[in-house]
């Protein structure tokens, strides 16, 4: 069983900027990949990135030039830098962890509890 423990989040105005954290534990943090969604009030799950096993990283049309990632091995914990904030960027962020042999199977993914990102206008 993954665990994945998130923190950050919070209030702040537009054009400020956050950090998420998601440590990881429970299964070998490098046999999986790690990626961020997000679910704002009355809308569906988005995908804001996914960093695969290489390091490379997909980015949601959403994250792209705003938003960046890092992926810390030694410490299991993936991190995301929200930069140039907007209030259209307020959602519950949750952290997600896959199996590299099971990227596309959402049913088999773990989740974070989702830290709540408030950005003021």
């Amino acid at each position: 069983q993954m665990q994945l423990v998130e923190s950050g989040g919070g209030l702040v105005q537009a054009g400020g900027s956050l950090r998420l954290s998601c440590a990881a534990s429970g299964r070998t943090f490098r046999n999986y990949a790690m990626g961020w969604f997000r679910q704002a009030p009355g809308k569906e799950r988005e995908f804001v990135v996914a960093i695969i096993g290489s390091g490379d990283r997909y980015y949601g049309d959403s994250a792209k030039g705003r938003f960046t990632n890092s992926r810390d091995n030694a410490t299991a914990t993936v991190y995301q830098q929200m930069n140039s904030l907007k209030p259209e960027d307020t959602a519950v962020y949750y952290c997600a962890a896959s199996p590299l042999s099971e990227v596309g199977i959402p049913t088999n993914r773990y989740w974070g509890r989702g830290p709540q990102v408030t950005v003021s206008p």
